[in-house]
């Protein structure tokens, strides 16, 4: 078997269970970028057959978060009057938000319904973006070189999370994040893995904690990181004060266009 980043060699790291009935699944690790994954996923369909788990009780607090830290981002670092994608953006909570502030955000999601950003899908007509966020999505790529390449040909700005693996790999019962249960985490990145994806694409890599930043702009690592540590507590409402709100502006097109 071969790393789906990098292409070399894996090895067995451990199996565990899945979706408490498939056992002895395995998870193979990369030596030369850090990369874990599992065996082919053979179980994904049932996986999904709730797109968004019912034990992921922390989505609504997690897009409020994530709605100061990127509104933050986009308004001191890149263009905020431009398009923006949110790519696998689930039922369009973060799609819906970010418009409320005031950016031109899109919606895009092969498995989930749009059912909060109605009216905003994105389409190829729109060409290229800004930049593209994606949220809690890289873990569940079944082919992540795949799915980052069209990210990019839309973009060479890409903001998205994932926790990281730790060194050495925690084992499944170290180790939350392998989310054993609900089957749909299947691909892992330690740091390595996401400072060969940048060079193999010749991006900058900037990260705090979760969140992680691939872009061809070169930024100050004290800047990226005070824009992330202060955006929660003060920069946020300093944004938000400047930028006019879309909902009415969106509400008034969707009637229109009916």
């Amino acid at each position: 078997m071969q790393c789906k980043i990098c292409g070399s060699s894996v090895k067995e790291k451990f199996r565990t269970t899945i979706l408490s009935k498939y056992s002895d699944i395995k998870y193979f690790h990369c030596n030369n970028c850090a990369f874990l994954q599992t065996e082919e996923p053979f179980w994904l369909q049932e996986a999904y057959s709730d797109s968004i788990l019912i034990q992921d009780t922390g989505i609504l607090s997690r897009n409020i978060d994530l709605l100061k830290i990127v509104s933050v981002i986009i308004y001191f670092l890149f263009k905020k009057d431009k398009q923006y994608l949110d790519y696998g953006g689930g039922y369009g909570i973060f799609t819906r938000l970010m418009r409320d502030v005031g950016f031109n955000f899109y919606w895009d999601d092969a498995y989930t319904k749009n059912l909060l950003a109605r009216g905003f899908e994105y389409h190829d007509k729109f060409g290229e973006v800004e930049l593209i966020t994606s949220f809690e999505c890289f873990e569940h790529f079944v082919d992540p070189i795949s799915e980052i390449e069209k990210m990019l040909k839309l973009s060479s700005n890409i903001l998205f999370t994932t926790d990281l693996l730790s060194n050495p790999v925690p084992l499944p019962e170290q180790w939350w994040y392998y989310a054993l249960e609900g089957g749909q985490h299947i691909s892992f990145y330690s740091k390595e893995t996401l400072k060969y994806i940048a060079k193999k694409y010749k991006l900058n890599l900037y990260s705090f904690g979760t969140i992680h930043l691939l872009t061809k702009k070169k930024i100050s690592n004290f800047v990226f990181n005070n824009l992330m540590k202060y955006s929660r507590k003060y920069l946020f409402k300093y944004v938000q004060k400047r930028m006019n709100s879309l909902t009415v502006q969106d509400m008034n097109k969707i009637i229109k266009s009916k």
